[in-house]
């Protein structure tokens, strides 16, 4: 089965003014995030991409924009089962407020519990964003063998999610995991089981580019081999 690259999109005008923008139309990159949307194409040098996926939210297709243009055979496929999580009636609010509000411990301590006011269930966003990972993983598989990577650029709890589904957690677990924006974090799955390789990476990426058998066998570490096992390495 393929290489996922979860790309969590540029730092947003949102982000900066602390604002909650889940599905808000016309959130747009702020200038440091159309500078790490410039950096990714670079980022990526040299590794193949089977194909890219995406949010349909406009700050997702801001961050995928100069990596299109960099490589023009590459098709980007909107899928709303990865936009943002519908915070129903908490859309477009200050964070800083909704920090009073009694369904935010609930959200950071039991998000497998909660249920926006107006919007989706927790559980429910996890639930879509896994499927979607499965199924995209069948048909690159499918069409690309099961060597390739592939990309889908999305918002952070949906990351989260599908890194919490990766690693075995609960989804009442997924606020440990962090990723910025413009992080790339790297899941390799395979017939018994994922393997996180990356999470929350914002430096170069070369070295998720499928390897040639001699070279993954003489690399250092434990990485996961075609069947699934760890690959016996140098590394504890």
């Amino acid at each position: 089965m393929p290489t996922l690259l979860l790309v969590r999109h540029g730092r947003s005008t949102a982000n900066t003014s602390g604002l909650l923008a889940g599905r808000t139309p016309g959130v747009t990159l702020d200038e440091t995030g159309e500078a790490q949307a410039a950096a990714l194409p670079a980022r990526l040098a040299g590794v193949p991409l089977a194909a890219a996926v995406r949010s349909p939210l406009l700050r997702c297709g801001q961050t995928l924009r100069p990596l299109a243009a960099e490589r023009p055979g590459l098709t980007v496929t909107e899928d709303e089962r990865v936009a943002e999580c519908d915070y129903g009636d908490w859309t477009g609010r200050k964070l800083a407020e909704l920090l009073d509000e009694p369904l935010m411990s609930a959200v950071q301590q039991h998000p497998s519990s909660v249920s926006f006011p107006g919007g989706e269930t927790m559980r429910a966003m996890q639930q879509r964003a896994v499927e979607a990972v499965r199924d995209w993983n069948e048909r690159v598989t499918a069409e690309h063998g099961a060597d390739a990577v592939y990309l889908m650029c999305s918002h952070g709890d949906i990351i989260k999610s599908v890194v919490a589904d990766a690693l075995g957690m609960h989804l009442d677990l997924f606020q440990r995991v962090s990723v910025e924006p413009a992080s790339v974090t790297a899941i390799r799955y395979t017939a018994l089981r994922p393997f996180v390789m990356r999470l929350g990476d914002t430096g170069t990426l070369a070295s998720l580019a499928p390897q040639e058998p001699d070279a993954a066998a003489n690399a250092q570490g434990s990485v996961p081999g075609r069947d699934g096992n760890a690959a016996v390495g140098g590394g504890a």
